[in-house]
């Protein structure tokens, strides 16, 4: 019924773009008081907690009828994603910031259209190579971007760094789960892939280090409203609407969509975060938001 209304799914993932864009602004603030994994995984839990439910609901079943193999791909999208990606990108965030992010986030597309070539058989027209020649300068011209940035040159680096290998992990998550998509349900490929996460992320802390100190500040009412909003907002609402982009249009049409909530990052960073909205910055931007689009559309 849903794919029959025009546009669903391009509309899907702009509604998402627009709500993982202020939830970033709201894990920023929140990764001033928590550790990235701590953070990850309340918004694991949290998120998996209202699923369960809304699944009843909308009567999805719990245990389709599908092969052992393809739970294990929804499963290990969900811990690449999630697990590494997830943390990665908080990491990313609290050493560069939201504004920077959202330029370095712009790596979304070709990574999308890159690893579609290798997984899904898709092939690479000369526009998209120039798209992708424009995304890297712009990622490239963060590298230089200093002034009124409170962190040193080499913590910059790490945070880009931390920062592409994030969207290449999340990337990554959506095509090896793509050609599975179409004839699942929505509801259900999100819950699997947060069960995947969670248990991964519970592994991951079971083997770390001061892990009672990392999770201290989780039980801490100070910024619990920007944990939990953020987290309702980027990993309920957003998510939602992001498979079902993924599921009702175009894998490359979806992820140029997508790449509209850098946009909204960096507004939204000079407005409630009070990040620099420098020339060079809108000018790397604007480099970024084109050749994502001229990848996902060319």
């Amino acid at each position: 019924m849903m794919d029959s209304i025009p546009y669903f799914g391009e509309i899907s993932a702009f509604i998402s773009a627009v709500f993982w864009a202020f939830a970033v602004i709201l894990f920023k603030k929140s990764g001033e008081r928590l550790h990235p994994i701590a953070l990850n995984l309340f918004k694991i839990s949290l998120s998996l907690f209202l699923f369960i439910p809304t699944m009843l609901i909308f009567n999805v079943a719990f245990f389709p009828s599908i092969s052992w193999n393809e739970y294990f791909i929804f499963i290990l999208s969900g811990v690449v994603g999630m697990v590494i990606g997830d943390t990665l990108f908080f990491k990313s965030l609290n050493c560069i910031g939201a504004g920077l992010s959202a330029i370095v986030d712009c790596l979304y597309s070709p990574f999308i259209i890159i690893m579609s070539m290798i997984w899904l058989a898709e092939s690479l027209t000369v526009l998209q190579i120039i798209g992708v020649a424009l995304i890297v300068c712009a990622v490239l011209s963060t590298l230089n971007i200093k002034k009124r940035i409170p962190v040193s040159h080499r913590e910059l680096l790490r945070g880009i760094f931390w920062g592409i290998l994030a969207i290449f992990a999340m990337s990554l998550s959506v095509v090896i789960m793509k050609p599975f998509l179409d004839r699942m349900a929505v509801l259900w490929v999100i819950m699997i892939r947060f069960v995947g996460a969670l248990v991964g992320l519970l592994i991951l802390l079971a083997f770390m280090p001061g892990r009672k100190q990392i999770l201290a500040p989780l039980f801490s009412f100070r910024g619990f409203a920007y944990t939990f909003t953020g987290s309702f907002l980027g990993q309920y609402i957003a998510v939602i609407f992001w498979v079902i982009g993924f599921k009702f249009a175009q894998a490359s049409e979806a992820s140029a969509i997508n790449q509209t909530s850098n946009i909204f990052v960096f507004i939204f960073a000079a407005l409630f975060l009070k990040e620099p909205f420098t020339i060079r910055r809108v000018i790397a931007l604007i480099l970024g938001i084109s050749g994502a689009f001229i990848v996902a559309l060319g």
